[in-house]
Formats: structure tokens, sequence, C-alpha cells
């Protein structure tokens, strides 16, 4: 157990006398100790989050406990607020709560003044404070697969949404050599270039906003996101053709409905280093949990919990 952790902690021996939950071959014991975390999102009912949180949770011996709750981006600050006077641990948000909580909180860590939106909420003595930990759990995914930052690579983004517009700051910010933002829907892709000028000016970035200028701009990256929800069902096609891949190319999906999806075949095919985006949940998710606590989390243990439950098995080597 992380010795450095600031949640109450109930005897050992009185474990027993609480209601028990089975997370991760472990039992998690709740008590009148116990420290509640959660994700709020609406809807809620798909989040992966209390797999990961609650198998961590149990692995580092916290009498606590993580929930997940859907609540309406009008009651959000209401519930928060509430959750605060109740001494929640911490909180997760995500669609369509980022960018509520983003604009009704008044202290942002600069991880979510990057990004524009907060996913992690914590209760500190002082207030609430709100932070992002979806750019550098990428970051940290990225590392983790390739040993690599986006530091002077040409970066294709495909999709221009929520995670793409995420993705592509954070490589910018990062240090990338270009981001070429990918959308057929053209002002949605020029809003999120746009916004990287404005906070990375020094990075050149650009739009691609046709497919064969998408093909163009991924055979000459260094690194492909692919960030739309294209691989989400089991006979979706890849988002790229694999002649848009080109050898030894880093090539990460969003997508991690499956151990190998249509993109991760297609660049796999062209001799391009493919993976999945499970990494990046695992990483997001790792870093809000130690803003709470102040510990480490067992990141293989919330990846091993994560695979479970996706894929029915553990699938990783690490």
């Amino acid at each position: 157990m992380c010795k450095s952790c600031v949640i109450p902690q109930e005897p050992a021996s009185r474990y027993g006398q609480a209601k028990e939950v089975k997370v991760a071959e472990k039992q998690v014991s709740i008590s009148g100790h116990t420290k509640v975390f959660a994700v709020l999102g609406n809807p809620i009912g798909h989040s992966l989050s209390p797999v990961m949180h609650n198998a961590a949770i149990a692995e580092m011996g916290m009498d606590g406990v993580y929930l997940a709750f859907n609540v309406a981006p009008e009651h959000l600050m209401e519930a928060l607020n509430g959750m605060a006077r109740l001494g929640f641990g911490g909180v997760n948000l995500t669609i369509p709560l980022k960018q509520v909580a983003f604009d009704g909180l008044a202290d942002l860590d600069e991880s979510a003044r990057l990004l524009g939106a907060v996913n992690t909420v914590a209760f500190e003595p002082g207030g609430m404070k709100g932070y992002n930990t979806d750019g550098l759990g990428f970051l940290d995914a990225l590392s983790e697969a390739f040993g690599k930052s986006p530091a002077g690579l040409s970066v294709l983004v495909v999709g221009s949404g929520g995670a793409g517009r995420a993705v592509a700051v954070t490589c910018a910010s990062a240090g990338a050599g270009e981001v070429v933002v990918a959308d057929l829907d053209r002002e949605r892709a020029e809003r999120v270039v746009e916004e990287i000028k404005e906070r990375c000016s020094k990075v050149p970035v650009r739009v691609a906003t046709n497919d064969s200028a998408i093909s163009e701009a991924a055979r000459s990256a260094g690194l492909v996101v692919q960030a739309t929800p294209v691989g989400m069902k089991a006979d979706d096609e890849s988002a790229l053709a694999a002649d848009a891949f080109t050898a030894g190319q880093k090539a990460f999906d969003l997508v991690y409905m499956f151990p190998e999806t249509a993109f991760m075949k297609a660049a796999a095919s062209a001799g391009a280093r493919p993976v999945n985006g499970l990494g990046m949940l695992l990483h997001q998710g790792a870093r809000s949990l130690s803003i709470w606590t102040g510990c480490t989390p067992p990141i293989d243990v919330m990846r091993s919990a994560l695979e479970t439950a996706v894929y029915g098995r553990v699938v990783s080597r690490k």
C-alpha cells in the first residue's frame, strides 16, 4: 500500500464488517470511512473508469470506491459543490461536461487552460480545482508504445472533434515539427488550427480536408493519429487506406474497442507500427488518481482490469 496516500484507512481487521465488492479479484471494503471517487457524464453507463479505478484502489489497499453518476450539464456545478461538501475524494468528467466545468470552475490548472476543458476535479483545501489529464495521458501512452514524444515529428490528426482537438493541441504544445488537422468538415478543422496558432505560434499547422490531401499528409507524417469514431464497430473499415501509410511510421488509433482495429491492420500491412487507444484511457485515469491521492497508481493492474473488461482477457505483454 502506498504510505503517502491521504485517503482515510479502515483497520484491516474491520474490513470484514463492511459490505464487500469484488473488483479485480480483490475486496473493496465499504465502511463509514470510505472515500468516494466518481466519474460524471451524460450518458455514463458505458464508462470503463470504475473498472480501472476500483482495481487500482483495491491494489493500493485504500478504503475507497469509484462510482459513476449521470449528471445533466445544467446541474454539474451544483453536483460538484455537493460532492465537495460530502467529502468526495475526486471526480472525473466526460462528455458533455468537460466544457461546462471549464467555464464554471474558478481555479484551473495549466493543463485545463491549455486544452480548454476539464476532465478531473480535485477537492482541495482552498476549493475545487480543474485539471485535464487527457493530453498528458496521450503523451504517456505514446511514450509507452513508441518510446518517443511528438517533438520534432510531423503529426497528422484525423478528426477534429473533442478528442482530435485535444491530441492536436497537445502535440503542438509538445513541440511537434508540424501538425496537420484532417477533417472533411473544413470549418471545424480550421477552428482547431486557429486555436493551435494562438497557443503554439511557433509550430507550423494546416488543414487537410479532402481524401487525397489527407492521404498525402499521412504518407509524409511521422505520427498518424486516428481520432474519429470510425472503427468502433467490428465491420467498420479503416479511416485511412493501407496505401496512406509508410513503413516505420507510428500509427495511433484512439479507438480501443478491439485489440487490433481496422486502422491498425491497414497500418501494419504497410509496415507501420500501430497501437490502439486503451493506453490513453489508462494513463489519463492514472494521472487523475495520482492527483487525488499523491500516490503512484498500479498501472499494470489498471491495464489488466481494462483489457479484461473490454476484450475478455489480458492481451498486453507489459
